[in-house]
């Protein structure tokens, strides 16, 4: 289960340390290779699944036909053999209240690694028949650490990077990343089987993946004069594109104080983030491609 102390829901690899990282510096990580984990149930040997939840912060529990509000969950057996690539659901069911291990119960999904009690929920196998959804592994957290906190709540993304949420950082991406600390300390998780351009559900098919990556540092002495000098922002590069993300606010922790971690979520806007897009993307076109 999460620690249930606001930082975060995600599952995360790191903090990895990375020798010679500097602040100033920048750190490329390429992402050679991302494969869904198989089951370690010997039931379901060699099969890999992952899971969706239409969950209360969601679109769809305050936006339902007739007016009801439920959370859903949905498990998904996913393909990644290269010969059909993709996610077929395998059943769904709806979320009741569940008391975890500590007696205390939650009403909707509100706390991350929630056992479930399966004896009080009621399978659904007769979904989504005859539906696959095409599969895109990538990871939706990524990033190193910044300097203006120790302990980071994992939902909101900055200039570290983090829970992006971007489809393409997947498998043959790049990106680069200011480093704020001493050592980087790159983290890398929540998995993705598959996502569009948001989850307007809640979340993506959430999975496990297992991937092989490559850490390029980049010293500030040498950045002068190339395409990563004064980078002060995650940027994706991949065979045809170069990505920047737009953040209502860049550095939440940096401009909001104290309290940024809680206050972040009343301050989001798709406008701020349209012009934080903007900007970045302008400076991208006019200082570095000159």
């Amino acid at each position: 289960m999460g620690s249930g102390d606001s930082q975060g829901g995600h599952i995360l690899t790191g903090p990895v340390h990375v020798r010679g990282a500097e602040p100033g510096d920048v750190l490329e990580m390429r992402i050679l290779d991302c494969v869904p984990r198989p089951s370690a149930n010997p039931d379901f040997a060699g099969k890999s699944f992952g899971s969706n939840a239409a969950a209360w912060w969601g679109y769809h529990y305050n936006d339902m036909l007739g007016g009801a509000k439920r959370e859903v969950i949905t498990i998904y057996q996913v393909d990644a053999t290269g010969d059909k690539s993709w996610a077929e659901a395998v059943c769904n069911f709806k979320w009741v209240p569940q008391t975890d291990p500590f007696g205390v119960t939650h009403p909707t999904i509100d706390h991350p690694g929630m056992p479930v009690d399966h004896a009080l929920t009621d399978r659904n196998y007769d979904v989504l028949k005859g539906i696959r959804i095409p599969i895109r592994p990538h990871f939706g957290t990524l990033g190193v650490a910044p300097a203006e906190a120790d302990f980071v709540d994992s939902v909101p993304p900055s200039y570290t990077g983090g829970n992006v949420d971007n489809w393409r950082i997947g498998k043959g991406a790049i990106m680069y990343y200011p480093v704020s600390v001493e050592g980087a300390l790159r983290s890398v998780g929540d998995p993705h089987a598959s996502q569009g351009d948001s989850e307007l559900c809640g979340t993506a098919i959430e999975c496990s993946l297992t991937a092989t990556s490559q850490l390029i540092l980049h010293k500030k002495a040498d950045l002068a004069g190339t395409s990563l000098e004064e980078m002060d922002h995650p940027m994706l590069e991949t065979q045809t594109e170069w990505v920047v993300h737009g953040f209502s606010v860049p550095n939440c922790l940096g401009a909001l104080g104290a309290t940024a971690q809680a206050d972040i979520y009343g301050k989001s806007s798709v406008d701020d983030a349209m012009r934080d897009a903007f900007r970045k993307m302008r400076k991208f076109l006019m200082t570095t491609k000159g």
